[in-house]
């Protein structure tokens, strides 16, 4: 398989493992949940993997449910690593230091948009994470909502950071109603 960039929902087909359908993506590895073989690590350039083309899908693979179809929908649109976000231009070649208080301890050194990207994956992280809450079959609607709540606290943490981003829509917004 060439691509090595693949979206959340995207269906394979893995020699091994049988059918499968991307549900994580990760910089040299994708996040498989295969119909046999439950979730399963696979490298991106794995030969045994081939994408299915909607005119190979087999009865097997395919989702009946309108829920499941909506979600696939949701999950190729929003999941993985499809969303550019663009860095603030005043950013871009940037370096961020991290001087210890201790003089005899070395500063660090990190290029902005190596932290930029590593701010916006943990915010697609949440993302999903805050999915899985809400589409949890085990999790009782006060279970959701607590767990809802912990979410938006740590978008608010993460305001910090808007900064960064160029664009306003971008940016983590936390419980407006509460002072953090």
């Amino acid at each position: 398989m060439d691509q090595l960039t693949l979206g959340i929902g995207t269906r394979l087909q893995h020699t091994q493992y049988g059918p499968g359908v991307i549900v994580g993506v990760r910089y040299a590895t994708y996040l498989i949940s295969f119909i046999h073989h439950g979730i399963k690590e696979v490298d991106k350039t794995d030969p045994q993997l081939d994408e299915i083309l909607p005119e190979n899908v087999t009865e097997e693979v395919e989702t009946h449910s309108e829920i499941e179809k909506s979600l696939m929908k949701i999950l190729r649109l929003w999941g993985g690593q499809q969303e550019v976000v663009p860095l603030g231009d005043k950013w871009k070649g940037g370096v961020m230091v991290l001087q210890p208080g201790d003089k005899a301890v070395k500063s660090k050194e990190v290029p902005i948009e190596v932290f930029f990207h590593k701010i916006v994956m943990a915010r697609d992280r949440l993302r999903v994470l805050e999915q899985q809450i809400n589409g949890h079959k085990g999790l009782s609607d006060e279970d959701k909502i607590n767990l809802q709540q912990y979410i938006t606290r740590i978008y608010g943490s993460f305001t910090t950071f808007n900064v960064l981003f160029k664009n306003k829509e971008q940016w983590f917004v936390g419980d407006s109603s509460s002072q953090s």
